[in-house]
């Protein structure tokens, strides 16, 4: 008979987990009713001083839907000039030397193929231009 009971000096094996679950629900809750009343803090930044050196106007090379290629000078007024591939390239090394961080924008109308806008890309890459970016214009809603 005394095969069958346990003795009472005998360790305990098992956690009992349900209070650490109340607790972290408590926690839960604290942390959901506070956190939409927390402020968030104010970052202060570094300060710099401004450049006096101002960013020239970019150059718009323009891809029309025939694949002619034409450029538009924002600094100069804006007026289209008509342009073969070897007139930009002498053009950009033109303004590269009189602008060193000169900007060029590619707006090409969309039914061009897009492999005729990566060839401006490369273009411009090789002319080591480096600031290049993409024109578009706004979806109306």
């Amino acid at each position: 008979m005394s095969s069958n009971r346990r003795p009472n000096n005998r360790m305990m094996n098992e956690i009992n987990v349900v209070p650490y679950i109340d607790v972290m629900l408590v926690l839960l809750v604290i942390f959901m009713v506070t956190a939409p009343l927390m402020n968030p803090s104010q970052i202060d930044l570094p300060q710099v001083g401004k450049s006096s050196e101002t960013s020239p106007a970019p150059l718009e090379v323009i891809i029309k839907k025939n694949g002619s290629l034409a450029l538009r000078d924002h600094a100069k007024g804006g007026m289209e000039l008509g342009v073969s591939r070897d007139d930009l390239i002498r053009f950009l090394k033109a303004r590269k030397g009189e602008q060193a961080k000169q900007a060029v924008v590619i707006s090409a109308d969309k039914s061009v193929r897009y492999e005729e806008v990566v060839n401006i890309m490369d273009l411009l890459q090789q002319q080591n231009i480096e600031k290049v970016g993409l024109l578009t214009k706004l979806k109306a809603e």
